[in-house]
């Protein structure tokens, strides 16, 4: 019986547009082009969208991994002239308009690239082989499996020096990514490890927050750095400045200074990179690692390839001369910009304009902090500030009900609830460039 849905899609008269990568910039762009005149193909090598700015939560366990997930054919499936397909990208031969990927070659007549980011570990394959990272919701599990794993683990050891080897977490960048999850950390030593493993002493866990610069959130305000400091000092995280790893075994990290630290676990939060496809390397800007493109969104040197999102680096604007800042807001305006271009004759097109909408990260209960132009805010009215703008930018009103409701009972019984080891962690070398396509 013929597959009547499949026949309309695949008999549309439009042009083919392929959106590789379903992250803000893609699933944004695709939203935008519903019901337009185009054939919309969107190719990830996962099936869901993943609103990573909550991925330290799902790792910290206060919130679990379908709450910031959904799955991209929920979001497609309505759409008549959009199709996804779950698949790895292997290569792009613009010559032929055609995307090599592990499941076969799909023709385009326009490509864009949506790929976002990778963990960048600036060549040091030792740390990309011990340490930890948070960019997708299978290492957030591993990152909470580990912790978990840590506790129960530190119980059986007698010797102080391996109990407190074992319980000491180093988080290497002062991003909001390190300092949220650090905050995090120290709120689980304060009150889980506190009050249910009362066989040891909750001080022998240490949360150290490691960082090559001399501040924290090197993007916000001083004010902004100087308060995240504080709360972060407040609940016994140690933050040290000036401190760059250079390599790391099983058991130590190693400095550039010659120092060392003892611990089992290392989280690599110290920056993102693009990174290129196969066929495009004339586009790729090896120093910035994120393709050049135009006012336009347009892939330097391709009439009909263009990038957005973190891969993207568009230094036209003025006041952007270095690229724009990879964060969502970013990604999505760019998606959006690139949407009205694509329905409208090339002659009509607006080149792209960044509206910075400020910064913000929270810390812990009450804590954060938030840029908006020359308003600096901290504490309870930013901290309820980061949760509504969170909240409201998931993507449905499931994910929106889960995440309010297990922070609803997180904020009446102090216990991150979600902590389950369902799927131990077991150290392993990170995922290749090419997989991370």
């Amino acid at each position: 019986m013929p597959n009547k849905v499949r026949d309309v899609y695949d008999q549309l008269p439009f042009p083919t547009l392929i959106v590789v990568g379903g992250g803000f910039a893609g699933l944004e762009l695709v939203k935008r082009l519903d019901g337009k005149p185009y054939k919309v193909l969107l190719i990830d090598r996962n099936n869901h969208h993943c609103f990573q700015p909550l991925l330290y939560q799902v790792a910290t366990a206060s919130l679990g991994a379908d709450s910031i997930a959904h799955p991209f054919r929920r979001t497609v499936g309505p759409m008549p002239n959009v199709a996804f397909r779950m698949a790895n990208v292997i290569a792009v031969k613009p010559e032929l308009n055609i995307l090599v990927t592990d499941r076969g070659e799909f023709h385009y007549d326009q490509l864009v690239i949506a790929t976002g980011s990778t963990t960048n570990f600036f060549g040091n394959k030792e740390i990309a082989r011990e340490a930890m990272q948070l960019k997708t919701v299978a290492q957030a599990l591993d990152i909470r499996s580990d912790f978990l794993q840590d506790f129960e683990a530190a119980l059986y050891l007698d010797d102080e020096h391996d109990r407190r080897r074992q319980l000491n977490f180093v988080i290497v960048g002062g991003g909001p990514t390190g300092v949220e999850l650090a905050g995090a950390l120290a709120e689980i030593r304060m009150t889980i490890l506190k009050k249910e493993y009362r066989e040891m002493e909750s001080e022998h866990m240490q949360i150290h927050l490691v960082d090559s610069n001399t501040s924290l959130l090197n993007n916000f305000s001083k004010k902004a750095q100087e308060k995240a400091f504080e709360y972060l000092t407040e609940m016994g995280v140690s933050v040290r400045f000036g401190m760059r790893v250079i390599g790391c075994d099983e058991n130590t990290i190693k400095f550039a200074d010659g120092s060392t630290m003892a611990t089992n676990t290392l989280i690599w939060a110290a920056g993102v990179k693009g990174v290129c496809i196969p066929g495009l390397e004339s586009a790729f800007n090896a120093k910035a690692d994120r393709f050049n493109v135009d006012e336009f969104s347009r892939l330097n040197g391709f009439g009909n390839i263009y990038a957005v999102g973190d891969v993207a680096l568009n230094m036209t604007e003025s006041a952007w001369l270095r690229g724009h800042p990879q964060v969502a807001p970013a990604a999505i305006q760019q998606a959006k910009n690139l949407a009205k271009n694509l329905l409208k004759d090339p002659s009509q097109w607006t080149p792209f304009k960044y509206n910075d909408k400020g910064s913000m990260a929270t810390i812990g209960r009450f804590k954060a902090v938030m840029d908006r132009g020359k308003l600096h805010l901290s504490g309870p009215i930013a901290w309820f500030s980061w949760i509504f703008i969170h909240v409201m930018s998931l993507v449905s009103f499931r994910n929106r009900m889960l995440v309010l409701f297990n922070w609803a009972w997180k904020f009446l019984s102090w216990k991150n609830t979600i902590r389950l080891i369902v799927r131990p962690y077991v150290r392993k070398a990170t995922v290749t460039e090419q997989e991370a396509i």
